[in-house]
């Protein structure tokens, strides 16, 4: 039976979800619906995305199975508090906003299964990676039926909803610093003789393949993966010798810490 979905906001992200949905195998399951509070948004959201977009969240509500919060994290309170009366029961509330817990949700929507999922922005080249977790009401259920919705854009964990900041420090904000190490590398090679944007290209490539070959690695270890680059008395090894002179395993644990903390901070 086919499922209606609406999306609260059809920005970046919830873009990135409805093309992905729109371009699966499973796109004849799904009636997709967005809303725009401002016209001229709901017309381009509509046009870019060639599905119908409303500016009235309640009527978007009254005819989806699901709903999808993809607003900012601070007008959530005043999203639910105007679609609280249309939402039936057995309407599954998913929402995307960056600090905002289930119990913050169910607090003005009691009666509903709500779930929770942290993106990124990777989602938008089909490679993201999603966090979900779920509220009191939703069911093991509804955490597959996300996990599997969400797969045709990237991969999904499910965790508990204690494990969320975590989670938004090493995948949501996780893509910033990834970039900052590659430029780090790019820089380090124009500065040592060679054309920036052949270095950047070398660093990327070889990020983008290094991360393909630990998800390949079966059981093997990443230490082994690095100990098979890195052979003692070679070129390799001096460079990570340098790294853990540097510390870099504090340095790193030091930004996911300190991302936590205020993804922590931000939900209160």
């Amino acid at each position: 039976m086919k499922k209606n979905i609406g999306f609260i906001g059809c920005g970046k992200m919830a873009s990135a979800i409805i093309s992905g949905i729109q371009t699966s195998n499973e796109k004849n399951n799904y009636s997709i619906i967005g809303s725009e509070a401002n016209k001229e948004f709901a017309k381009s959201a509509e046009e870019r995305l060639g599905i119908k977009v409303l500016t009235d969240n309640k009527e978007l509500v009254k005819n989806a199975d699901i709903v999808f919060i993809a607003t900012k994290p601070n007008a959530v309170s005043d999203i639910l508090e105007e679609i609280k009366d249309e939402l039936e029961e057995n309407k599954l509330v998913i929402s995307i906003a960056a600090g905002v817990c289930t119990e913050k949700i169910e607090k003005v929507i009691p009666n509903n299964r709500v779930i929770r999922i942290m993106p990124n922005t990777p989602a938008l080249v089909k490679l993201g990676m999603f966090g979900i977790c779920k509220g009191s009401k939703a069911t093991n259920e509804d955490s597959k039926f996300v996990e599997n919705l969400l797969s045709v854009i990237g991969k999904c964990i499910t965790v508990e909803e204690n494990q969320m900041d975590i989670v938004t420090a090493i995948s949501g904000s996780g893509p910033a610093f990834f970039y900052q190490v590659i430029e780090d590398m790019a820089r380090a090679g124009e500065k040592l003789g060679l054309d920036y944007e052949k270095s950047l290209i070398l660093a990327t490539q070889t990020a983008f393949g290094s991360a393909q070959m630990i998800f390949n690695r079966g059981e093997t270890s990443v230490q082994t993966l690095i100990d098979n680059v890195a052979t003692k008395g070679g070129c390799t090894f001096v460079g990570i010798s340098e790294m853990k002179e540097q510390n870099s395993e504090k340095l790193f644990f030091d930004v996911i810490d300190k991302t936590t903390q205020k993804a922590c901070a931000l939900g209160k």
